[in-house]
């Protein structure tokens, strides 16, 4: 693994994204909440967190963070964007209002000070955040670097797809620095994300039906989802062998690895140390 790049500094250009979040907020369901728990339940191999202590890294609306807790796990979150702290604020008070076990606060990942006051912990979770950093191989050192003696880490980022990630890296710049671009970025991006998609279901008379089934998995919005996509910068991908030999070299083994031969984020979940005897 090439390390050269570990201490990028942050670029000025930013997605919002704490604003597309706040936005999200009005349509998180129990529904999408058990969509939620089912997934990060996949990704660690486990339903029952109780007992264990979990880092939210980049924690957005606050959705991952509520399924960790009623998981049972004892979850602190925390986002360097003050809206998407605002978002899990009120995301919390509305379904978890008096629950000292989930604390928020606001900080980043490349914040080396702030990471070391928060301690070790039993899973360190960052779905689709790290490489949004402008520093992405960094972040991941730093986050690695909050697991504690046989806890896992568990990590989505992109997948590299080479030239087309480099095209899709234009169009997020543009998006960002540009707002007259937005409109036409946006459509032009739903057309090549979802426009086989919805001929398909109105040529089988369902119009509309994969964008509501949209998000059975995580328990995400496709519109939501699509916007966070078109403006997501700052932008950086890995391949899966990348980040596998990066975490393996800090001392992990890799547990579960779920990988996306195009558009998307791979998932890996890794556990510090050798892996459990009998496993």
């Amino acid at each position: 693994m090439n390390e050269k790049n570990l201490h990028v500094p942050e670029t000025e250009a930013r997605f919002e994204f704490g604003k597309n979040w706040s936005a999200f907020l009005a349509s998180i369901s129990e529904e999408r909440i058990e969509k939620s728990c089912r997934a990060i339940s996949d990704l660690l191999g486990t339903r029952d967190l109780r007992g264990r202590r979990f880092l939210d890294i980049g924690c957005g609306s606050g959705l991952s963070s509520l399924a960790a807790r009623r998981l049972g796990a004892d979850v602190f979150s925390f986002d360097f964007d003050a809206d998407s702290v605002a978002a899990s604020q009120a995301l919390k008070q509305r379904f978890a209002a008096d629950d000292t076990q989930w604390r928020i606060k606001q900080g980043s990942v490349l914040d080396q000070a702030f990471l070391n006051g928060l301690g070790r912990w039993d899973i360190v979770y960052s779905w689709g955040v790290l490489h949004h950093t402008g520093s992405m191989w960094q972040a991941i050192e730093n986050a690695v670097s909050r697991v504690g003696p046989s806890g896992l880490f568990a990590v989505a980022l992109y997948n590299d797809q080479g030239y087309i990630s480099d095209r899709w890296r234009w169009i997020k710049r543009n998006y960002v620095e540009h707002p007259w671009m937005r409109p036409l970025l946006t459509s032009a991006s739903f057309v090549r994300i979802w426009g086989r998609t919805t001929l398909r279901d109105l040529m089988h008379l369902r119009p509309g039906h994969s964008w509501r089934e949209y998000g059975r998995e995580r328990g995400m919005s496709a519109w939501h989802d699509l916007v966070d996509w078109v403006g997501g910068y700052p932008f950086e991908v890995a391949k899966p062998e990348e980040v596998f030999e990066f975490c393996r070299a800090r001392g992990f083994t890799l547990e579960r690895l779920i990988t996306r031969q195009g558009r998307g984020c791979n998932e890996f979940c890794f556990r510090r140390g050798p892996a459990p005897e009998g496993a």
